[in-house]
């Protein structure tokens, strides 16, 4: 047999000197086993999470950047920023987009029955002008303005029906106008059914 000497311990011990087989390495003595994802991250530098090496290697331009207004934000949460700013302007063009839709129809509506149909048939054009180069997309752009209107239509026939059953005892403003645009939006309806 063989004697493996006495070693000492990380703590400051001291293990006895013992017999073992030839070729036979000590448990603690052997290289440790480690998989392919710990040999990776011990391969990495030591970063704070979100922090990349050249922001690291450039200390002297970081200090700058956030003293810029977003001061010690991660990629994700920029990332999340610009989408709530992008969220912002999309709900602001698609309310202005409304207003212009709420008062062509006024217009429509107060200008009578024979105007109000040319009135109606004036956009029409303008839609088959951009459809030509791609006819798919002018119908599918028909098909979703056909079901915002059945909504529309469908959100106005229940506020008529809260109405009716006592539910709602003063209606405001906005659902009187809303009750008004009752006509002009089945109008809307018919005409692009039509084309279809």
């Amino acid at each position: 047999g063989k004697y493996i000497a006495s070693t000492q311990r990380p703590d400051g011990t001291w293990r006895k000197q013992r017999r073992g087989k030839e070729g036979y390495v000590p448990q603690e003595e052997g290289p440790v086993y480690e998989n392919k994802y710990v040999k990776f991250f011990k391969s990495k530098p030591e970063l704070p999470p979100g922090l990349s090496l050249e922001a690291n290697a450039q200390p002297s331009k970081q200090p700058g950047k956030a003293e810029g207004g977003e001061t010690g934000l991660s990629k994700a949460a920029k990332r999340n920023l610009k989408r709530k700013e992008k969220r912002k302007q999309q709900q602001e063009k698609g309310e202005r987009e409304t207003d212009e839709l709420i008062q062509s129809l006024e217009k429509a509506s107060l200008s009578g029955g024979s105007s109000g149909d040319t009135g109606a048939a004036a956009p029409q054009p303008a839609c088959g002008t951009q459809g030509p180069p791609d006819g798919e997309a002018s119908a599918s752009e028909k098909t979703k303005k056909i079901k915002s209107l059945r909504k529309k239509l469908r959100q106005v026939e229940e506020l008529q029906q809260r109405l009716d059953s006592g539910e709602i005892k003063q209606p405001t403003k906005e659902q009187l106008e809303k009750l008004g645009r009752r006509k002009a939006l089945e109008e809307e309806l018919q005409d692009l059914e039509l084309d279809l």
